[in-house]
């Protein structure tokens, strides 16, 4: 005698009224997959790259780029991590420009003063344009 298991039999199934509604298995998942009053992830960290975005413009750059990966990971939008991305690279290569034109123009300004001082010696000298420079 061979003991094979026994298959159940299969139930009817009753069908609702005319006009009844279906109750739901469970409800419906939000489109975003995580619970409507979970936080965002990285919309904290998009925040602080922004602030920091008008002070430290690198930090907030590579903040900004891990709370946009962080959000997108889960399917939402950030909006202070793109804003902080946008303002960061944009003081970042104003701050370089800035800096190039400084040493550029300040080394010919100062390297011109320097070698003045060389040349008349420690004091305070008039020149011929009308300033006045002092040498230590």
């Amino acid at each position: 005698m061979t003991d094979s298991p026994q298959q159940p039999t299969p139930q009817p199934q009753q069908q609702p009224a005319a006009g009844a509604q279906q109750p739901y298995a469970a409800a419906p998942p939000p489109a975003s997959g995580a619970p409507a009053n979970a936080p965002v992830p990285g919309r904290t960290l998009g925040i602080v790259a922004l602030v920091l975005s008008f002070f430290i413009q690198l930090v907030a750059l590579i903040l900004g780029i891990v709370a946009l990966v962080q959000s997108r990971k889960v399917g939402a939008s950030n909006g202070p991590a793109i804003a902080a991305i946008i303002i960061s690279s944009i003081l970042l290569v104003i701050g370089i420009i800035v800096l190039v034109l400084f040493f550029t123009f300040g080394a010919a300004l100062f390297g011109g003063l320097a070698a003045a001082c060389l040349e008349l010696g420690p004091g305070t000298h008039t020149l011929q344009g009308g300033g006045t420079i002092t040498c230590s």
